[in-house]
């Protein structure tokens, strides 16, 4: 892909490929229905390839260096550093670098400070000199922006660990917030569950400011080496910016006059919250980040490397790496078995494998397994709500979230199982589950209930990624098809969910996507949901939709967004090169709208068979999945066959909702 300069916003616009410049050129001669169905037989038999013996499916999860950087100092800090580890870890690291000597966060992106600073320090950990030629060429682009106290906070902190920068000059996160009741602003439950995991172990560490002494200085990273420090001037006091500034001031006052015994019954409590939220496989709610912090808090609290609950944490962390075969090692921020899996059986069964087929009653049944049954940190809000949900990755019982629970209920009623009566009981704990975390706008966040507090984003702490998990048009949508397919369609709940949806609609008639790269993430998934809830194609909202996405397909006949549309979305929005996943979404979503005959539904599914590999997968190096908006990027590996399989099964055999799919649906949607 070559690119072009926008002058409004200074960033590189990608100028999409046409279909000839394209390595593969499946011949469509016999029809664009003819060409579907073999992509659909050669897609079906590379996924059910792809199959665990256990019955899942997982691929893996690209994010960005920083994961691996962090895992060095981590291991830097605890003194368990290994060469073997590290060479790995920095073989990968500099295959990452970007020829203007930078790292970006997702690929093709630009170079970004905080992730370049981190690569760097990991570099210098794995041996490479400064002064070599590409270390040179980073550093000094490092300066060129500031260099490390223009860095992200949690990037300063990394650095804190080692005395390459104060902590007098990061923000305060006192320990003493573990005891703020749930209806007082800024207490931990006002965070999403992925922040709050983080936040908690890192008032510890805040409180501990632990030193580690440093293996090299970081002088080349300063731009002032005799002010490496520098204070920034405070925003306005009648602005909210200033307000937590001077809020922080105070909090870091506090820390001069905290009561000993106060501040120390703060962290053991701290403690006692983080090792009550350890998984059974030794992780922290399925993902690195807060499993990293919370082994260094309790290191600093007293806890030894061979206690049982650290030797879980360490061997929890090393299950993230994949190591490929040039001898790299890639960590993943987390894994995605029951998304991959749920994802996997849906696509196979629109993609017209029968509802018995052993494959995916083997899948069923490890989904079932995988159901969660006690409560989680979600019933603080929701006290009598009873259980029942799945996770995203293979232990996270505190954290099932919605968007998985809703996916998940949407694949078994895909399979006819040998025993319908637990799956019935299975699907309707999720979908009473499901009902019971509907947040009182009318919409679902992914984790938890109302957790919209606008306060968390406004600490100086919290200048990376999203800290609260508000509704989002995406899982929304995602709740909403799943309960119409359940024969809840007119339910007042699925109504209100609905009316939430038609109202987030943008100008353009797109809708906004949170946890997938973006606006055509978020049609995608709302459209085919109106439709199952009975919408007609019709409708005002989706006929608004469809003229979006038809004004927005590439040349080429397929979709694509870059991810530059989360910062510049009147640029961006429904722009990129095509990918295998967005152009999918696309075409579910012009499906569900009763556009199987259109010019550009018959484009789409044209690039998607012109572009399929020869055993039956795509290529798709774009990150189209998403962490933080803008901010953390994922690129999920199962992305690029699940979804052109759904799509162009449900142009082969008909939309999903139109079709008995198990006895179960039948039952319901007949009722």
């Amino acid at each position: 892909m070559t690119a072009t300069t926008d002058g409004s916003t200074g960033a590189m616009r990608p100028r999409v490929a046409a279909a000839s410049e394209t390595d593969i050129n499946t011949p469509v001669a016999a029809g664009v229905h003819e060409a579907a169905a073999l992509a659909v037989q050669r897609a079906t038999d590379f996924l059910l390839s792809q199959q665990d013996a256990q019955g899942w499916w997982k691929g893996d999860l690209d994010t960005n260096v920083t994961m691996d950087a962090e895992d060095l100092l981590l291991r830097q800090f605890l003194g368990i550093r290994d060469e073997s580890t590290t060479r790995a870890a920095a073989l990968f690291i500099r295959g990452e670098q970007r020829e203007d000597g930078t790292w970006a966060s997702f690929y093709g992106g630009p170079g970004e400070l905080s992730t370049t600073i981190e690569a760097y320090v990991a570099l210098r950990l794995a041996g490479d000199a400064p002064d070599a030629p590409h270390m040179a060429k980073a550093s000094a682009w490092v300066r060129e922006r500031g260099g490390i106290a223009s860095a992200r906070v949690f990037t300063r902190i990394w650095l804190a660990l080692f005395g390459w920068w104060k902590w007098d000059d990061l923000p305060e996160l006192p320990p003493e917030l573990i005891y703020f009741p749930t209806w007082v602003p800024l207490n931990i439950y006002d965070f999403g569950c992925w922040a709050r995991q983080t936040i908690v172990p890192l008032t510890v560490v805040s409180a501990k400011r632990p030193v580690r002494p440093a293996p090299f200085p970081l002088d080349e990273l300063h731009t002032d080496a005799d002010n490496p420090n520098p204070v920034k001037p405070l925003a306005k006091v009648a602005s909210w910016d200033g307000a937590f500034q001077r809020l922080d001031k105070a909090l870091h006052l506090y820390r001069k006059v905290a009561p000993r015994k106060l501040r120390g019954a703060a962290m053991q409590s701290a403690a006692r919250w983080i090792i009550e939220r350890q998984e059974n496989d030794g992780c922290w709610g399925g993902i690195q980040p807060p499993a990293v912090y919370s082994v260094i808090a309790l290191h600093l609290l007293g806890y030894d490397l061979e206690h049982p609950v650290m030797r879980a944490g360490l061997e929890s962390l090393d299950r993230f790496a994949i190591w490929r075969e040039d001898g790299a090692r890639m960590i993943e921020a987390c894994q995605s078995p029951v998304w991959d899996t749920c994802l996997a059986t849906i696509a196979l069964a629109d993609a017209g494998v029968p509802a018995d087929h052993p494959q995916l009653v083997k899948a069923a049944d490890w989904m079932l397994g995988e159901e969660i049954v006690r409560p989680g940190d979600w019933a603080v809000k929701r006290p009598q709500l009873p259980p029942g949900g799945w996770a995203f990755e293979f232990h996270n019982d505190n954290y099932p979230d919605i968007d998985d629970t809703a996916e998940v209920v949407l694949a078994l009623r895909r399979v006819r199982h040998h025993d319908p009566e637990r799956v019935d009981r299975a699907v309707g704990r999720g979908v009473r589950w499901n009902l019971g975390m509907q947040s009182k706008n009318g919409g679902w966040g992914a984790f938890d209930v109302d957790n919209t507090s606008p306060f968390p984003n406004r600490l100086p702490f919290c200048d990376f990624g999203e800290v609260i998990d508000p509704p989002s048009a995406d899982v929304t949508a995602h709740v909403v098809e799943m309960l119409a397919v359940e024969g809840l369609a007119h339910d007042p709940r699925t109504r209100r969910g609905i009316e939430w949806l038609l109202a987030e609609q943008e100008p353009d008639g797109s809708w906004f996507g949170r946890w997938g790269v973006n606006y055509v993430y978020g049609t995608g998934s709302v459209v085919p949901a109106l439709a199952a809830a009975g919408l007609p194609g019709s409708h005002p909202a989706i006929r608004r939709a469809v003229t979006w996405l038809e004004t927005v397909q590439n040349d080429d006949g397929g979709w694509g967004e870059d991810l530059r549309s989360y910062k510049y979305a009147k640029e961006w929005s429904g722009r990129g090169a095509s990918t295998a996943s967005q152009t999918a979404w696309a075409l579910m979503a012009l499906l569900a709208a009763g556009e199987h005959d259109s010019k550009a539904v018959e484009r789409g599914i044209e690039w998607l068979a012109t572009t399929q590999r020869e055993d039956g997968s795509w290529d798709e190096p774009y990150f189209t999945g998403t962490g933080f908006p803008w901010d953390f990027s994922i690129n999920y590996h199962l992305y690029r066959q699940v979804f052109p399989l759904t799509a162009l099964g449900r142009y082969v055999h008909g939309e999903p909702f139109t079709r008995t799919v198990s006895p179960a649906v039948s039952q319901t949607k007949g009722g």
